[in-house]
């Protein structure tokens, strides 16, 4: 369950013991982790590469709306990153 309230203003990173990376074999986005991967989908993947630390989930999804010529990005964005930190792949920083 998430502890921290996930909104626009929360900044996510990558959790310890994980991994981000591209895979040519794969040809997406990848956690890596001592047990093994998890392939992530490209949406997934956009957001996560996007999880430094330092943006706001609304500077990432002002990021994504640009590179991706869509709109109202934030409810997709805040939902991916929830179930992320649900999952433990992500961590929001306080």
């Amino acid at each position: 369950m998430t502890q921290a309230v996930i909104d626009t203003t929360s900044r996510a990173a990558v959790e310890r013991g994980f991994r981000l990376q591209w895979e040519p074999a794969q040809n997406a986005h990848v956690l890596l982790y001592p047990e093994g991967m998890i392939k992530l989908n490209t949406s997934a993947g956009e957001i996560m590469k996007r999880c430094d630390g330092v943006a706001t989930l609304a500077e990432i999804t002002a990021d994504l709306e640009r590179a991706f010529a869509a709109a109202n990005l934030s409810a997709d964005v805040i939902r991916f990153v929830t179930m992320a930190v649900d999952k433990r792949w992500l961590r929001i920083l306080p």
